[in-house]
């Protein structure tokens, strides 16, 4: 009679392969729980305290949920792998559009060149400043940051017979503004931020032959360099001025101290307002970091906001030697009166 021999039992695991296999999903969720996090807060808007400043840099988060997506996949963490799909399709969706131009409004009017600048408290080279303006024919410039020894240079160079209409407002240190123009200026003035004591922002009707009056402001909201100044930089940005859909035109052109991962500046450009970077699909270029030596990722706080009347053409992010911020420059296309 022959008997079967009983079945081999399965080898035992090898010493350790539960605690490599532990580990690898501990890693697995260690990579995807922070973007999943900051996805949430993303989307819900939940820009308060110490995540104002983090939220700028949503789009570096961005490219790493990626990684974590990759990561979890190769490890086959299939629950891991699930949050980190939900997290880079969230965070990829609110930023890859930036990247991508949109269709622009069919119009017919005068093209419109517009550069903004911060000067670093004036520190912004002014040679520099005048050839970016004489060399791409600029019609309109706003500047930030903005002092009298900043406008003595200007004017010394030449910018008073480039663009010799303006509303000017030099102050020493950060709170001055400056808006020049090719063509006449009406309306004119100029408003101080934080109910008097702020930053300020020059603003003017322009008269752009061929075209309706347009309205520009030299923006400049608070910036959150500190937690207990998020109430200002928001109250600043809310009170920003709206765009008017069933009225004239309006341009804010300057530096905003906010991305568009930041609610307060969603909520503005609902009124009515395109940025034109991001419909130009230059919306990732960074604009402020570490162009004066400092080690931190460029990001986009300077922006160009139009009607959404005006059609974008194109937009530029070029150098100033002196400034930690890149200037805009924003070729427009306005519709016909």
């Amino acid at each position: 009679m022959i008997v079967d021999a009983p079945p081999t039992p399965p080898p035992a695991p090898a010493p350790g392969s539960h605690r490599s296999a532990r580990v690898g999903t501990a890693v697995c969720w260690l990579a995807v729980a922070p973007t999943a996090l900051w996805a949430t807060l993303r989307l819900i808007g939940l820009d308060r305290g110490p995540l104002v400043q983090a939220l700028a840099f949503t789009p570096y988060v961005a490219g790493f949920s990626v990684l974590a997506l990759a990561l979890a996949l190769a490890l086959r963490r299939w629950w891991p792998a699930a949050l980190a799909a939900v997290a880079a399709v969230a965070l990829l969706g609110a930023v890859a559009p930036r990247a991508l131009a949109s269709a622009q409004p069919t119009v017919a009017g005068p093209t419109v060149r517009l550069l903004t600048a911060n000067l670093l408290a004036g520190a912004g080279d002014a040679e520099t400043l005048v050839e970016l303006v004489r060399r791409y024919e600029v019609d309109v410039l706003t500047v930030q940051e903005f002092t009298p020894d900043a406008q003595a240079a200007l004017d010394r160079l030449g910018l008073d017979r480039l663009l010799p209409h303006r509303q000017l407002n030099p102050e020493i240190g950060t709170p001055g503004s400056g808006l020049y123009s090719r063509w006449p200026l009406t309306d004119v003035g100029v408003r101080r931020n934080l109910d008097g004591w702020g930053f300020t922002q020059a603003y003017g009707t322009v008269a752009v032959p061929g075209a309706p009056p347009v309205r520009v402001e030299s923006a400049h909201p608070s910036a959150p360099y500190a937690v207990d100044q998020v109430g200002a930089w928001r109250a600043d940005l809310t009170a920003q001025p709206p765009a008017t859909p069933d009225g004239g035109l309006q341009i804010l052109a300057g530096d905003f101290n906010a991305t568009l991962d930041h609610s307060p500046l969603r909520a503005l450009l609902n009124t009515g307002y395109v940025d034109a970077a991001d419909a130009t699909g230059e919306g990732l270029t960074g604009t402020w970091g570490p162009y004066d030596g400092d080690l931190i990722p460029p990001v986009t706080i300077d922006h160009v906001l139009v009607d959404r009347r005006i059609a974008v053409r194109s937009v530029k992010v070029l150098a100033l030697p002196g400034s930690d911020h890149r200037p805009v420059l924003a070729t427009v296309t306005l519709p016909i009166p």
